[in-house]
């Protein structure tokens, strides 16, 4: 019997974190999980301690109000270790919350896997000297992670992205079009965030996009893991759906994406979507992340292609003038249309092969230790 504890901080490591145990299982018959994650894990079968939505806090002020809220969710966690013994710990991103287990991990002489880096090629840097001291191996998904860890001489494992894999396991629903596009309006997807904090600074913008472009359909990616009450101004706007828990149908089916910074602009591009990244948090959040952050870009396609593939506006650059002037562009604009697509093929070879869930499965099975 094999016992592995997981622990995933939000929506896209619940995700990965669920595909990943549905490999362990094919490749270990005696496993067992149990740990911190989402609805996606628990269906994959890990017995969840704690969900993910009640400590999914990002942003220093975020963090810094409901603190108390976090080191409880800690010493939760530890006490949870101990008394389930895992013979591994695998961690998935949530560097604030996970690199203090790694180190508990390590005093209590349980091994430590690390399943997608903390993105400390962006800030934190010196976040590696912990994951050198408490980390046994590092299973990376992003092509340029290797070459990065290879110059503080942490070798790794790269293993590809696991979003391929997931994108071509989906299944269209024939009926969605009959269901949310009666009409046959242009569609406009919506992908704002699945954090609380996310919805209160982004769902405002939206609705005034809505009543501009009376003539699109947007629809709406609403999260389970958030409050439905923080989506009822939605109600009054004709020509928006909102659907809980289908953002791959969304993608599919839009003609144009307005997508939040995050794994969901990988996910957009990856179902060859032309769209615009917004993102908003804070003043103070902001302030603090512009002066740490030395990285060009947010969004993860521009990122991994080192360019401007599709313009990111930021805060106080995020408005309904500029919102409106790049969605009538990626409308009505054939040409700044296919130079994203183009990209987007360049992308997805960069991203690597199918199989990364099991590839990473393979890595950690083969160096348990019990």
């Amino acid at each position: 019997m094999s016992k592995y504890y997981l622990i995933a901080g939000e929506s896209s490591g619940d995700i990965h974190g669920a595909n990943l145990v549905k490999e362990i299982a094919k490749q270990d018959s005696q496993a067992i999980f149990r740990g911190f994650g989402g609805n996606q894990m628990k269906t994959s079968g890990v017995e969840i301690i704690q969900h993910f939505k009640d400590i999914a806090f990002m942003g220093f002020k975020e963090v810094a109000l409901n603190l108390r809220t976090i080191t409880k969710a800690i010493k939760l966690c530890k006490s949870d270790i101990l008394k389930f013994a895992p013979d591994t710990i695998i961690l998935i991103d949530y560097p604030g919350f996970n690199l203090r287990i790694a180190q508990f991990a390590q005093e209590n002489n349980i091994q430590v896997m690390y399943y997608i880096s903390p993105q400390i090629w962006a800030w934190k840097e010196k976040r590696i000297k912990k994951i050198k001291k408490y980390v046994n191996k590092m299973i990376c998904i992003l092509p340029f992670e290797k070459e990065f860890y290879a110059k503080y001489k942490f070798p790794v494992y790269y293993v590809g992205h696991p979003l391929i894999d997931h994108i071509n396991s989906f299944s269209i629903d024939p009926d969605f079009n009959t269901k949310y596009n009666p009409k046959n309006q242009k569609l406009i997807a919506v992908l704002p965030g699945s954090r609380q904090q996310e919805i209160e600074k982004i769902l405002p913008l939206i609705i005034e996009v809505c009543k501009k472009y009376a003539d699109y359909k947007f629809l709406i990616a609403g999260s389970s893991n958030i409050d439905k009450q923080s989506y009822t101004k939605l109600d009054e706007i004709e020509n928006a759906s909102l659907i809980f828990d289908n953002s791959y149908n969304i993608l599919k089916h839009a003609d144009a994406g307005i997508i939040k910074s995050g794994t969901s602009t990988l996910e957009a591009a990856l179902f060859k979507l032309p769209f615009v990244v917004i993102y908003k948090t804070t003043g103070i959040t902001y302030r603090i992340s512009k002066a740490l952050i030395k990285i060009k870009y947010i969004s993860l396609v521009n990122l991994i292609l080192d360019k401007t593939v599709t313009k990111e506006l930021i805060q106080s650059n995020l408005s309904i003038n500029t919102l409106s002037k790049e969605l009538d562009l990626l409308m009505s604009d054939v040409k700044y249309r296919q130079n994203m697509l183009a990209d987007f093929t360049l992308l997805k070879q960069e991203l690597g092969e199918m199989g990364a869930s099991k590839r990473a499965a393979e890595v950690i099975t083969s160096h348990m230790i019990k």
